[in-house]
């Protein structure tokens, strides 16, 4: 019987930060990051592929800004930034993925569903955003920005510069989770949940709206994995293990944290929100939830043996 993994695709996996962000070079990290993914597959996994969003939607929401400045175009709200995301995204792991799989002779049905989630209209998170999208700016520009809109910014913890951040409230439902397994578990690899997915409110009994946020994708994942009873949760990120005291000379990766570690080193600050702290977050909640392996590590780690820190009960 095959086994059910989730994986997070992380930001190198679709879009570096050195990089301009065409659809040619998406397309091409997406390429990469599929040829990984043959090692899982080859291990007899069935796969739920979900995605980050952070830079497309914010370019998206660049795009209609200056579209309705120049144009007069209706403005756009982050919802609906958010779905168009899940499309083009969506389409672009199917394309590539199916493209790696017909080179090697291998032969899945793709299949890509746009996800709401819900979440709760009064959840603290509304009142302090902390989720990093759109390009990297300087402080000045920043700065600039922010007086012409009133948009929030925050330094990247890595010192890459400064980016808008949003809401990311906690996802508390994911839509379709049931035709989600059932499509994995039959062997399709589903792609779902982009962008943390479509964050979704009841504004009255029967009648769901959405809302301006952006859910985090690690943590909407690890909900998702835990109720369609993954046997593991990849998260990929642009490093090959967590590591503690980031960034100075006392910097060390992990291979093992146990969850007591992890609320641990939480506690402590060792992970950067908006970056890692998610990460370790979610990692726990698969862990608790499930009783089964999370694993933290780079495109280029995934599946390898030792590869990534894996985060476990005790």
């Amino acid at each position: 019987m095959k086994k059910l993994a989730v994986v997070a695709l992380g930001g190198n996996a679709l879009l570096r930060s050195d990089q301009k962000g065409t659809i040619d070079d998406q397309e091409t990290n997406v390429y990469e990051t599929a040829e990984r993914l043959l090692t899982l597959i080859r291990s007899n996994y069935n796969l739920v592929i979900t995605h980050g969003n952070g830079p497309q939607v914010g370019n998206i929401l660049l795009a209609n800004t200056a579209g309705h400045k120049l144009y007069g175009l209706p403005d756009m709200p982050l919802d609906i930034a958010v779905a168009y995301s899940q499309g083009f995204i969506g389409y672009i792991i199917e394309q590539q993925l199916r493209n790696v799989m017909m080179a090697n002779d291998l032969d899945r049905d793709i299949i890509s569903i746009i996800t709401q989630v819900l979440v709760d209209k009064d959840d603290p998170a509304f009142n302090n955003p902390t989720k990093p999208v759109g390009p990297y700016y300087t402080k000045e520009e920043s700065e600039r920005i922010a007086e012409e809109t009133g948009a929030k910014f925050a330094a990247d913890p890595r010192g890459r510069g400064y980016r808008k951040v949003v809401a990311s409230p906690k996802p508390l439902v994911i839509s379709n989770q049931k035709s989600i397994e059932s499509l994995a578990r039959a062997g399709q690899i589903v792609i779902a949940v982009g962008g943390g997915g479509i964050p979704a409110f009841y504004v009255e009994e029967n009648k769901l709206q959405g809302i301006d946020a952006v859910i985090d994708k690690d943590l909407a994942s690890s909900l998702l994995a835990v109720h369609i009873r993954a046997d593991k949760f990849f998260i990929l990120t642009d490093v090959p293990k967590v590591c503690i005291n980031f960034n100075t000379p006392q910097q060390k990766e992990l291979d093992r944290m146990t969850i007591a570690e992890a609320k641990r080193y939480l506690e402590e600050g060792q992970f950067a929100e908006g970056s890692m702290a998610p990460k370790i977050r979610a990692a726990i909640t698969f862990v608790e939830g499930s009783g089964k392996d999370a694993i933290i590590t780079s495109t280029d780690k995934l599946g390898i043996d030792n590869g990534g820190t894996r985060i476990v009960i005790v």
